[in-house]
């Protein structure tokens, strides 16, 4: 853990096993956090926030930007520790690698325009409206994005002035550690960040117990968020919440199917369908659903499945066997309400890690599991529709609303699918809605507030009003 500008090690500690995916051999230990150690944490917060607030948002925003060139300088190195403990392949590592460095490098140079107004008044009168960070913040990274998350964490607050205590995922702690060391070496005070480890419940509990906390931001699933709100509400903390997805995609009879199947095919097992945003239930219209169905079966089955360290591979393991089981019983269930298995279907046995085949599944009634339940791996869903109207409404039909995705090359179409579509993210003939620049949000069941962006940044600040006569 990183504690009040020290490095805590588990000496005189509970530890909890950190093991590679793909072997599911244990790599290492991490440490469990004490409440001693978290009340440590709490007061380190509270120091740093009186430090960096105080800090101009240029030096802020030079710390931000060494620590992304720090990250892309070393990219090799920390791809391949990612990839070990969190197991997707080395590829999709490095591209997140990319992306977290220029999360960082964003929140610094936004956080330089982080701009009041004046509001005109009388002569010899002014009112001005200043935004300042809005205190130290408590954050919860997955493991699913284990450097890319802890980026988004911890440029928000720090871009904007505040200080943040980060709990990153047990599964993967070195991504996140290295993501906090290039912080370090770029210069960032003792106090503003601090990293600690630990049971969930009992962190969350204790962190938000404090009235030093004033933000919290969770990624994670529903139920967890929902838990973690209430817990903020009795301390009366702002939260951002990003939580479970269950995206649609609607592909009409207009469309590029070339270009449908060559994105949606790479964006369903990427990261073994461990993507909140990941496209689940493929909606496709009537005259070219055989051809689809047919067509992402047989790039589905061709999908390499193995260590994410090998180069030949597509589809690394999934996160551990708890993972595993939860997929193969929502295949069962589908199985036993009718849905037809198209390809895969099966754990996959390959050098004791945890592997699931890239799973084709259509003919599935609203009763299924999986077409209610986010599966949160390599299954997709296809079944045929022949209106806009009725896909609109199976498309909003879960309480889900993080992303959704559509193909069409009409341009009227278009238009009214992303009016339609009930969710924070849509995209259209593209599977890109994940960017630095543009707002990383959710409704409904999917969370609120928004991460990434101006959003992203406004999320860490509040406003104040000073009128002057």
């Amino acid at each position: 853990m990183y504690i009040d500008g020290q490095w805590i090690a588990a000496d005189g500690r509970d530890t909890q096993p950190v093991i590679n995916p793909a072997t599911g051999a244990i790599i290492g230990q991490v440490p469990l956090a004490t409440a001693d150690d978290l009340d440590r944490a709490l007061e380190s917060a509270q120091r740093g926030f009186a430090l960096w607030r105080a800090t101009p948002a240029l030096e802020r925003a030079r710390v931000l930007r060494r620590a992304a060139d720090w990250l892309l300088a070393r990219r090799d190195e920390i791809a391949a520790i990612a990839t070990f403990e969190q197991g997707k392949p080395l590829g999709e590592t490095r591209i997140e690698l990319q992306a977290a460095a220029e999360c960082l490098e964003w929140y610094g140079e936004e956080g330089r325009r982080a701009y009041g107004r004046v509001i005109p008044r009388q002569p010899g009168s002014r009112t001005m409206v200043v935004k300042e960070p809005v205190g130290p913040v408590a954050a919860f990274a997955p493991w699913n994005f284990p450097l890319g998350n802890p980026a988004r964490k911890l440029g928000a607050p720090i871009g904007a002035g505040c200080s943040v205590i980060l709990k990153p995922p047990e599964e993967a702690p070195a991504s996140a550690m290295l993501i906090a060391q290039a912080l370090i070496e770029s210069g960032l005070p003792a106090g503003v960040m601090n990293i600690v480890y630990g049971v969930p419940d009992q962190v969350s509990r204790h962190l938000l117990a404090s009235p030093i906390i004033r933000k919290l931001s969770f990624t994670g699933s529903t139920a967890v968020g929902r838990h973690l709100m209430k817990l903020a509400a009795d301390g009366g903390q702002r939260t951002t919440m990003e939580l479970g997805g269950h995206a649609p995609v609607l592909v009409f009879d207009d469309a590029d199917l070339d270009q449908a199947l060559n994105l949606m095919v790479g964006s369903k097992y990427r990261n073994a369908g461990q993507v909140c945003i990941s496209p689940t239930r493929f909606y496709v219209q009537e005259n070219v659903y055989s051809r689809f169905l047919e067509e992402f079966t047989l790039r589905a089955r061709a999908v390499t499945v193995g260590n994410g360290l090998q180069a030949s591979t597509r589809m690394g393991p999934l996160a551990h066997e708890r993972r595993v089981e939860a997929i193969q019983a929502l295949v069962e269930d589908a199985r036993r309400q009718g849905g037809q298995i198209h390809t895969g279907g099966h754990p996959i046995a390959l050098d004791g890690g945890y592997f699931f085949e890239p799973t084709v599944i259509s003919q599935l009634p609203l009763s299924a599991r999986v077409m209610n339940e986010e599966p949160f791996g390599p299954l997709a869903l296809i079944q045929p529709f022949r209106t806009f109207d009725e896909v609109i409404e199976q498309a909003n039909r879960l309480p889900f609303g993080l992303a959704a995705y559509a193909f069409t090359q009409s341009a009227k179409t278009a238009l009214l699918v992303g009016d339609a579509l009930e969710a924070g993210m849509v995209g259209i003939n593209t599977t890109a809605v994940g960017s630095a620049d543009a707002p990383f949000c959710g409704i409904k069941d999917s969370g609120h507030g928004a991460e990434n962006a101006i959003e992203g940044l406004e999320a860490c600040l509040t406003i104040k009003q000073i009128s002057q006569g």
